[in-house]
This record gives structure tokens, C-alpha cells and sequence, in this order.
């Protein structure tokens, strides 16, 4: 099983947190306060913590900030209530977006992201209007040096994974959303380590740029969105997003 990933959008995401450390730690940690109100403060008990905890380490997040946030969060007062809201859009030329927000203010954050759309030619638009264009998908990324192409193939199709592409030096396995934690768990027992193991908003077409100015803007849009701590994750069917690097 092989085809064509967007590991670009990926990696355009991690090197943007490479750059911006504190900004990840900042929404990672309301990601993990939120689950443990959810679910409890033990990840062996709160699947979605453990999954968020996964992440954390793999964006560098120290354990000591990981307990610290934990602790916080199972307290009397838990720091902010916050709630999580999808946006969905447009970019230029109909590129669609959609937006994951955790936010402690819903009338702030949905000011902002309606400013970013418009700002940058694009438009927020109604629940619905672009989600119909991805199927969400646990996404599993591996460096290929040193790993057995074969192997990680067999172990991630034993382990529940339901597709797997190659591409710029990397792997990725595709899974069901809510089996992306224990795919990720039954590789990493086998020895493997990852990029990044997370679900994702994958789109099923894509949407090319080929003036200068609209690449731009979206290249600016996606920017804008990532440095709002509101703002968990951004997905998007810009087919050139590479080339604005």
C-alpha cells in the first residue's frame, strides 16, 4: 500500500514549533488541562491524555512542564475552562481550512479567525462547508533512515493501521482515528520512534496556487493562525504548500 502523502503540511508544521517552542508548550498544555478535566489525571486510565502526553514528548516538552500542567489541572480550580471549537473557511482561490481552537473566550477567538480569513482574501464560512473535503485519520510519521521498509509495514499492518505511503524520507501510517494511540503504542513496543502521531484532518483533493500574491497571503494566513495560542491545529488542501517554503 503506497500513494502520494502531504508530508509537507507536516513537516511545514514542525519546523514552525522548531522555531516557536514556547507557543507549542502553550497549547499542548491546554490540550493536556482539558483531558485531564475530561478524563482524570492518570494517563494509564485517560486514553486522550496519554495520547497528548505521546505528543508533548515528541515536540520536546520537558516531563517536569508535562507534571506540572497534570497537577494544575486535577486541582481545586484547574486554571481556564476552556472549550473547543472546529472553524471552517476558505483561502485564496477556495483553498479549504479548517481550524482547532481551544479557547476561554469564544466571542475573542472567533474575531480573530474571521480576521485572518478576511484579511488574507480568503472567508470564514458556516459549520459544514469544507469538512465534507477531509476524513479525519490518525497520522504516524517516521524517518526512514535506518528503518526496515518492509518490517514497519508488516508491524504497522499487524498493529491496526489501514494504509501506508512513502515520501521526502519519511513514512507515514494512516489509521482510524481512535486506533492512532494504540497503533502508536504497539510500534513504539517494537523499538520505533516517531516524528509526529496525531490525527489529522486529511484531505481527499487539493487545491493548487500558482499566482504569487495568493501564495503569499496563504503562506501568511497559515501564519497568523499558528501564532494564536488559541489555536490548536490548522488543516488545509493547499496541494503547493511545499513550494512556500
Amino acid at each position: 500500500m503506497s500513494g502520494h502523502s502531504k508530508w509537507s503540511t507536516i513537516k511545514r508544521k514542525k519546523e514552525k514549533t522548531d522555531n516557536a517552542r514556547a507557543k507549542v508548550f502553550t497549547k499542548i498544555g491546554r490540550e493536556i488541562a482539558v483531558a485531564v478535566r475530561e478524563g482524570g489525571p492518570d494517563p494509564a486510565s485517560n486514553s486522550k491524555l496519554k495520547d497528548i502526553i505521546a505528543k508533548a514528548k515528541a515536540n520536546n516538552v520537558p516531563n517536569d512542564n508535562i507534571d506540572r500542567i497534570i497537577k494544575k489541572a486535577a486541582g481545586e480550580n484547574g486554571g481556564a475552562d476552556y472549550e473547543e471549537i472546529i472553524y471552517e473557511g476558505y483561502g485564496p482561490k477556495g483553498v479549504a481550512v479548517i481550524v482547532e481552537a481551544l479557547t476561554d473566550n469564544r466571542n475573542r477567538t472567533a474575531g480573530d479567525v474571521r480576521h485572518y480569513f478576511d484579511k488574507y482574501g480568503g472567508n470564514m464560512g458556516q459549520s459544514g462547508c469544507v469538512s465534507f473535503m477531509f476524513t479525519k485519520q490518525g497520522v504516524i510519521v517516521l524517518e526512514q533512515e535506518g528503518v526496515d521498509e518492509e518490517k514497519l509495514m508488516e508491524d504497522a499492518l499487524e498493529a491496526g493501521a489501514t494504509d501506508f505511503l512513502t515520501e521526502d524520507g519519511v513514512f507515514e501510517i494512516r489509521t482510524e482515528p481512535f486506533d492512532c494511540g494504540a497503533v502508536r503504542d504497539a510500534l513504539t513496543d517494537k523499538g520505533y520512534t516517531f516524528l509526529s502521531a496525531e490525527v489529522e484532518y486529511v484531505p481527499s483533493t487539493y487545491t493548487a496556487l500558482t499566482e504569487p500574491d495568493d501564495i503569499t497571503a496563504m503562506s501568511k494566513m497559515l501564519d497568523m493562525f499558528e501564532d494564536n495560542d488559541d489555536i490548536q491545529g490548522v488543516w488545509h488542501n493547499w496541494e503547493n504548500a511545499d513550494d512556500a517554503e
